[in-house]
């Protein structure tokens, strides 16, 4: 018999039966390879998501990639047995904000898979088959299961919107700043500089394609065109607007605790800063990241660490809060 994680309240799981769910008109029925497990999600299991933002009880699992097994009416058969990712946010698509493209502003309220609606920790996912990706026959499902997390940077460099030649940062070393990095690069920037905290970051970043690496109590620039922060912290914000020319552009996807500092209104006027936020992958972003990665501009492996049966989610939960160097992406195998 199958299983899915249920968290059932902050600090409360267990292993449930799971029955998959036959897809209604318009869904896709998707057999789970395997499934990423972030900051989000243990906020989930501690009860630290925000008011609005959790669904409880719950299966998490928000990063994902499968295969479809089944599809329900109106859904092109053709979709069976292909591999795919599949985007969170379960948009209304008729608010203006979605016929805009903007669907993670989607004003009918917020809804993603894994945190107000059924998520991957189990052995399949039953979804609207309008959010699928379709990923190349050859393609590696557990490279993809971290498309998400791409995804979302994917909407960050697009922001960017970094010229072949500009001199471009990022600040951040874990797999949001790593996969910043790989899509930078793609743009051929004349420098590509990152900041981060863990001097042992540094040869990773290299082999993605960074020009250089500094952490931040090293003496830094402060005239570069474009830079994605990923850290999550004010302090990462502040260096990160701190690294840029006059009129540079600015990209902030981490998620600071509520209440922090945040950058100076004055120094962002004076200096004619442009800055962008990105909370959550539309769906431009979602199908420029499923091209770079067909066209193997982007290598996720390399950030995946461990790879633990569903069983094991408490201990998943502990390593990726544990702040071990040597932990990176953890997946769960369904």
């Amino acid at each position: 018999m199958s299983t899915a994680v249920v968290v059932e309240g902050p600090g409360e799981h267990r292993l449930a039966p799971h029955t998959p769910r036959e897809p209604g008109a318009g869904e896709a029925l998707v057999r789970v390879h395997a499934v990423g497990i972030c900051g989000s999600d243990r906020e989930v299991y501690q009860g630290n998501r925000p008011e609005g933002y959790v669904r409880y009880p719950l299966t998490p699992g928000h990063e994902w990639s499968g295969t479809v097994a089944a599809v329900g009416a109106g859904v092109p058969a053709a979709l069976v047995g292909r591999r795919v990712v599949g985007e969170g946010f379960r948009n209304c698509q008729v608010c203006d904000r979605c016929h805009a493209g903007e669907t993670t502003l989607c004003t009918a309220g917020y809804e993603e898979t894994g945190f107000t609606q059924p998520g991957a920790m189990a052995a399949t996912l039953t979804l609207p088959a309008r959010l699928l990706h379709v990923l190349p026959d050859d393609a590696d499902l557990t490279a993809a299961a971290l498309l998400e997390p791409a995804a979302c940077i994917a909407a960050a460099a697009l922001k960017a919107n970094a010229l072949p030649g500009e001199r471009v940062a990022v600040v951040g070393t874990g797999t949001l700043g790593m996969f910043a990095v790989q899509f930078l690069r793609a743009g051929s920037p004349g420098e590509l500089l990152v900041v981060g905290t863990r001097p042992d970051r540094a040869g990773l970043a290299r082999t993605f394609g960074a020009t250089g690496f500094r952490t931040k109590d090293q003496e830094l620039p402060g005239d570069l065109d474009v830079v994605i922060e990923t850290a999550g912290s004010a302090d990462a914000a502040r260096t990160a607007a701190s690294l840029l020319r006059r009129g540079g552009r600015l990209v902030l996807t981490g998620i600071p605790a509520p209440g922090a500092a945040g950058l100076d209104p004055t120094d962002l006027v004076v200096r004619q800063l442009e800055v962008h936020t990105v909370f959550g992958a539309p769906p431009d972003a979602w199908a420029h990241t499923v091209r770079v990665f067909a066209a193997g501009l982007l290598d996720p492996l390399p950030l995946v660490t461990h790879e633990l049966p569903l069983d094991e989610f408490p201990h998943a939960i502990e390593l990726v809060g544990a702040g071990d160097p040597k932990v990176g992406k953890v997946l769960l195998r369904p």
